[in-house]
């Protein structure tokens, strides 16, 4: 059974450009031209992979984005035209997980895509618990204190790093190759802006497990000290 991407972008010259590429690499591809179709289309489809431009019409990316993740984990990748770091960063902030800049190579938006459906399926199955944390790395399903917390996949991969080394401080290159296979071609801050948002949903009540070693890293305590 083929995998299914959906691509929603305004640009109807570029969304069936990319729309052949993924058909090309095996693909069920549909297309849809504005954020609120797109909403709706993911919603009816619920496809193994999103393709989302940052700007777009009648409901932009960003919006669209944490409206995908408050529902479901579906790996998303982001296109946009902008170029500043702080854009990339909303992007990752917003749920998603990874981006690509136009203009792109359209053979590295499939490698990108496959590197994240990876990530997703190549999982064993396993619960990790921690502490009032739980992870469950089949279905995605993390819980805080028995309540389910919405997180993008590349945040549940980090928070499985995390767990899986507990007490150890972890640089930020040591985080990327360790969640990401060295697959995470940005910059060393998004790592930061991914894992602010990830202490943002597992925070609770102020225990927070997640701890910065200044100059280090960061370190997932499993005790309160």
């Amino acid at each position: 059974m083929s995998r299914t991407v959906l691509i929603i972008e305004d640009d109807a010259r570029i969304a069936n450009w990319v729309r052949v590429y993924f058909e090309r690499a095996g693909f069920a591809a549909e297309v849809t031209h504005d954020g609120e179709s797109g909403l709706a289309r993911a919603r009816d489809l619920a496809p193994d992979l999103v393709i989302l431009d940052l700007a777009l019409p009648r409901l932009d990316g960003v919006e669209l984005c944490q409206t995908l993740r408050r529902e479901s984990d579906v790996p998303i990748i982001m296109l946009t035209a902008r170029e500043a770091h702080a854009d990339r960063i909303v992007g990752l902030d917003s749920g998603a997980d990874d981006y690509v800049v136009k203009p792109f190579d359209p053979d590295e938006l499939i490698a990108r895509a496959e590197a994240v459906l990876r990530r997703v399926q190549g999982k064993v199955q396993q619960v990790l618990t921690a502490g009032s944390i739980t992870l469950n790395e089949t279905t995605g399903v993390v819980t805080v204190d028995a309540e389910p917390v919405a997180l993008s996949q590349a945040q549940i991969a980090l928070l499985s790093t995390f767990m899986r080394h507990p007490n150890r401080v972890l640089t930020r290159d040591q985080l990327i190759s360790l969640t990401f296979n060295d697959e995470f071609d940005g910059f060393d801050r998004a790592i930061d802006s991914q894992i602010a948002r990830l202490r943002k949903q597992i925070n609770r009540n102020g225990r927070q497990p997640i701890r910065t070693v200044y100059g280090a890293g960061y370190r997932f305590a499993v005790e309160d000290e």
